[in-house]
């Protein structure tokens, strides 16, 4: 499976510009230069995949609740651009379909995370993954992601020829290296802002490309690039690609 990543990924859009996973954040990553962006999925009550982080509705829209209680038609009527700023509100919560077809014309790379709500590990990507598969043809642009091996497994199962990316916490599970091998994966993501240099060898040493989330400090990325790690994820793009593209 070859993949064309580059040395930036524009966290959840541009996060540090826009509300986080939306379709502005996205085109903000796009003005901005980024050629990839990486973005969150989940479904609705009703099995709508859309693009959004967290559990709950309250932290970035002005509902309540959790996502996985929350009917598409009654997710339609939130904003979710005034937590960031007054500039942004009324903005609503893309769904999957309206943001691949963005990223399409944008000609973007793209890292989706599956970020299931808890018990929907597997449905979240056999519903998102069927989506896409629909659209997305430059396999070499797309990295399907997750802290969550039952999504892996289902994307494993269902888009063998898809890379892959297991994500691991700031505390690795001992098993971290069999799970990269069974899950088959591509890349592995890891915490830039906790790891050391030793960690980032041991994966070095899998001959798998390695990357970081999430990374907004250029002093520290250029730490990182130093200890070989091939890209970061950042919400503050413009930041890093004067500090990076330095390095040759």
């Amino acid at each position: 499976m070859t993949i064309k990543l580059p040395k930036i990924i524009g966290h959840r859009g541009a996060c540090g510009y826009a509300p986080e996973n939306t379709l502005e954040s996205i085109n903000t990553a796009a003005e901005m230069g980024v050629e990839w962006v990486e973005l969150d999925v989940k479904l609705t009550a009703d099995n709508v995949p859309v693009i959004f982080h967290d559990d709950t509705l309250d932290r970035t829209t002005n509902g309540h609740g959790p996502m996985a209680q929350t009917l598409y038609e009654d997710l339609k009527q939130l904003e979710a651009g005034s937590w960031f700023s007054d500039g942004f509100t009324g903005i609503k919560i893309p769904t999957l379909e309206e943001t691949i077809e963005l990223l399409i014309e944008l000609d973007l790379g793209l890292n989706l995370e599956i970020k299931p709500c808890p018990g929907r590990e597997k449905e979240t990507a056999e519903i998102a993954l069927d989506l896409l598969s629909h659209y997305w043809d430059a396999h070499d642009r797309l990295l399907i992601s997750s802290f969550e091996h039952v999504s892996l497994e289902t994307a494993l199962d269902m888009a063998t020829d898809w890379n892959r990316g297991l994500l691991l916490p700031e505390e690795w599970p001992e098993n971290w290296r069999d799970l990269a091998e069974y899950l088959d994966v591509t890349t592995i993501n890891i915490n830039g802002n906790t790891v050391t240099r030793e960690e980032v060898e041991q994966i070095i040493d899998l001959d798998k490309p390695v990357l970081a989330y999430t990374i907004n400090d250029p002093q520290t990325a250029r730490k990182l690039q130093g200890w070989g790690i091939d890209t970061m994820f950042t919400d503050v793009p413009d930041v890093l690609q004067d500090s990076l593209l330095t390095v040759h």
